[in-house]
């Protein structure tokens, strides 16, 4: 065992924890930064904390695809795509993850799917990413391409884009910033809070994100035979007043055998990322499919 640098890099943000070596808790948090603008700015940040805290794992969840140690592609982060990180930081044992996929390892070892065999984690940050536990295995897919829920859409007018999917652009942290600022508020956060108080104005801006997810996510619930959808990264926070909005929608979409679907908030919000990429650097079993070293 050895202690551990977990980060999550995000397309705003990097956050960055350590695992002690033995321990089996959250990371504790060491830092918070935005999201270095190149890969030198990236690699020196990353040395340094590796440097200060003495660590030999590290475990990094990125916005984008992932295969083994490289980075396949992060459309908010380009200077990464084909960037192998075992090879950047060769001194310290690596585990590369998608972020979502990341999420939903922490939520299936310690948190919300621990009961569920079958789940959807939909991770609603900048983007959109979302992560699949299926019979009780993560799925990743070809190339780690699993994790592409953002791409989702339910509009056969729309002409498409080549870095953010229809969902995203509907539903994302980003979509509901831009829709924040078109009603005189300044951030997405501002816009939960006002319908969590009950704005009828707020309430009515949020039904088109809304039912965007709703419609999306019952073709891949019906798809999956999903139990819950699990809700995390920086709209979590919202989904108190999102999810009575979303699930009638969602339910009359589906057959009956599966209208007993639970939108849940997860156990480690904005968190579960972080954890989840030290878990992977911990060698889980749930990621690795062999126990734990």
């Amino acid at each position: 065992m050895s202690a551990t640098l977990c980060i999550d890099l995000g397309g705003t943000n990097l956050r960055a924890g350590v695992i002690a070596e033995g321990s089996v808790a959250e990371p504790q948090p060491v830092g918070h930064w935005p999201a270095p603008e190149s890969l030198g700015a990236f690699r020196d940040r990353i040395d340094d904390l590796i440097s200060a805290h003495g660590v030999s794992r590290l475990g990094v969840a990125v916005p984008g695809l992932a295969t083994g140690s490289r980075c396949a592609w992060v459309p908010n982060l380009p200077y990464l795509d084909g960037v192998d990180l075992a090879s950047t930081f060769p001194d310290v044992r690596l585990a590369l993850g998608n972020d979502a996929q990341l999420a939903l390892l922490a939520e299936a070892a310690h948190g919300a799917a621990q009961t569920v065999s079958n789940a959807i984690l939909l991770a609603i940050g900048t983007g959109i990413g979302s992560a699949v536990l299926a019979d009780g295995r993560i799925v990743r897919g070809a190339n780690g391409a699993a994790t592409s829920f953002g791409w989702a859409s339910a509009d056969m007018s729309d002409g498409g884009d080549d870095k953010h999917g229809w969902l995203e652009r509907q539903a994302s942290g980003r979509a509901l910033d831009a829709l924040a600022r078109r009603t005189e508020l300044n951030k997405g956060a501002d816009l939960i809070a006002a319908a969590t108080e009950g704005h009828a104005d707020a309430k009515a801006v949020l039904a088109g994100p809304a039912n965007a997810l709703a419609a999306t996510l019952a073709g891949a619930v019906a798809l999956l035979g999903s139990e819950a959808v699990i809700v995390s990264g920086g709209v979590a926070e919202g989904i108190g007043v999102l999810s009575p909005m979303i699930l009638p929608a969602l339910r009359r979409q589906l057959p009956p055998h599966l209208r007993a679907i639970e939108i849940v908030t997860g156990r480690f919000g904005p968190r579960a990322s972080l954890f989840g990429a030290g878990l992977a650097a911990g060698v889980h079993a749930l990621w690795t499919g062999r126990e734990g070293s």
